[in-house]
């Protein structure tokens, strides 16, 4: 269990925590580039680590992501004019640009120089593999683009998409390097769902419950493998990398493609659950992309007009017990992603860990707290800026393998547990 600062301490991202300025130091996703995809369209708004933003494609296709509130009086610029390489308050016609600066301020002469004091907090924001990124940390201190294998293979290769999830970041996120779950929660899935039925490695899931961890450290994170028994005394591995400071892949099952996710703070009592799938050697299929569309495997539909789940807290996520008793969703609720959402949001917007009582299948999610606050305290305490954020240490694959009883994962998996461009994921 954590003491109750140190959950204060990882669950915080707001302006000036410790666990917000790690988060600060990365490129994160910010929004689906489909939803700036108009030159001259209407602003989006983003909330993201408590800030309150706007982002928008100006008339000549550049993007920002600025302060939502106009420097005037407060209002917010998403009643905005999106024009003329900029947005204009409707209230008073202060225009800004992609970079927040102040253009015009009409009830001042050009002469007095008004205009070029005013300027909004901005961020960068940069268009790849369907999504825009943003990094909101110091300017000077800025990270290589993004290199994760999900936006660097062709665009038919890879599918994104976000879903709200009503709680904070971490235990979103902790559900995601979580292997012990699969084998209840998930357990009708693995027959049923189109992008996980069929795969041999699913009949380890389903026949060993009780899988052993064995968690090794890298540079920028964790590989988590969790072990079950397979034929003639061998062992069938699921190892999945986590990178400093929210990013999970999902290891693959058989010729499936390989599943991942971002947690992002929207603010310390929600988040964005982004979703990813990828192949790496082959183009999606049409089947593939809209059984994903759907709202299957690590995907959900929405309520119309939103990213909210359709299946949701207020709705008790369609819940069916009769499903629940006949064994066709282990627990009443339909689809993985809300499968584990629902669970993950019934322990309210901040679990308290001051409760907990781990056990060892719980030691990739208690190396991952050391991790995260060990990185939160020297960037604090002594500036040392947080692993993860160069592109060489974005370059990790999940695999899922059967190994003899005296191979170690680390070792036997060490080249499937690395992205490599056109060779196809080790799989099960």
């Amino acid at each position: 269990m954590l003491r109750k600062e140190q959950n204060d301490l990882l669950t915080q991202t707001g302006p000036g925590t410790p666990m917000g300025d790690v988060f600060r130091r990365y490129w994160i996703p910010a929004l689906l580039a489909e939803e700036v995809a108009e030159p001259g369209g209407a602003p989006v708004r983003v909330k993201l680590l408590g800030e309150r933003l706007l982002a928008f494609r100006d008339s000549e296709g550049k993007l920002g992501l600025i302060d939502e509130f106009c420097a005037h009086r407060g209002v917010s610029l998403w009643f905005g004019r999106n024009e003329d390489c900029g947005l204009r308050c409707p209230y008073h016609g202060w225009k800004y640009d992609t970079s927040g600066q102040c253009t015009e301020v009409p009830s001042e002469p050009e002469s007095s120089g008004f205009r070029q004091r005013i300027k909004l907090t901005s961020y960068p924001l940069v268009e790849r593999g369907h999504i825009a990124w943003t990094y909101m940390g110091p300017p000077d201190l800025q990270p290589p683009l993004p290199e994760w294998e999900f936006i660097t293979v062709p665009p038919e290769q890879t599918f994104s998409s976000k879903r709200l999830q009503e709680s904070n970041w971490l235990q979103a996120m902790e559900g995601g390097i979580d292997s012990a779950h699969v084998s209840f929660l998930h357990r009708g899935a693995l027959s049923s769902d189109p992008l996980f039925k069929g795969a041999k490695g699913n009949q380890y899931n389903l026949n060993d419950s009780a899988p052993v961890f064995e968690v090794v450290e890298h540079g920028s994170g964790l590989y988590i493998g969790a072990r079950r028994n397979a034929e003639d005394g061998h062992y069938y591995w699921r190892i999945t990398p986590w990178v400093m400071p929210c990013f999970t892949m999902v290891p693959p099952r058989g010729d499936h493609p390989i599943h991942g996710h971002f947690w992002i703070p929207i603010d310390d009592e929600n988040c964005w659950a982004w979703s990813f799938d990828y192949h790496p050697v082959r183009a999606l299929t049409e089947r593939e992309v809209q059984a994903m569309r759907d709202g299957h495997g690590i995907h959900v539909t929405y309520v119309p007009g939103t990213y909210r789940p359709a299946a949701n807290k207020d709705n008790d996520y369609l819940m069916d017990r009769a499903a629940q008793k006949a064994g066709i969703t282990y627990s009443g609720v339909s689809g993985i992603a809300m499968q584990d959402a629902s669970l993950q949001e019934s322990m309210g917007p901040i679990v308290d860990r001051t409760r907990e009582n781990l056990t060892s299948t719980d030691n990739g999610i208690i190396m991952a707290r050391f991790r995260l606050m060990k990185a939160a305290k020297a960037l604090r305490d002594k500036g040392v800026p947080p692993p993860g954020t160069r592109p060489e240490e974005q370059q990790v694959r999940s695999a899922a393998v059967v190994l003899p009883p005296d191979q170690a994962f680390k070792d036997a998996a060490g080249e499937a547990l690395r992205a490599r461009p056109g060779v196809v994921q080790a799989s099960v």
